[in-house]
């Protein structure tokens, strides 16, 4: 199990566009992967699961990515998060 934490630094958040696009980029791999903020968690690869979480600007996320390709697939989050987020 591969896990990171990453501070949110865009204005407005995971808002529906990077949602969508970082729902795209993780479901592009077959780890599972868990992203949690404030003691709640959701599915990375479910777009309004991940918008449920609220996240804002200055959150830090834990992202937990298990399974198949899960170096991989870490890295590619990592850096969609920092291109995007």
């Amino acid at each position: 199990m591969q896990t990171f934490t990453y501070k949110i630094n865009d204005a407005l958040g995971i808002h529906a566009r990077p949602a969508g696009l970082l729902v795209k980029c993780i479901a592009s791999f077959p780890a599972a992967t868990t992203i949690s903020v404030n003691g709640k968690s959701a599915d990375g690869k479910r777009l309004f699961a991940l918008m449920g979480l609220g996240v804002k600007q200055n959150d830090e996320i834990t992202v937990a990515v298990d399974g198949e390709r899960e170096a991989e697939a870490a890295e590619a989050i990592k850096k969609f998060l920092t291109e995007n987020l």
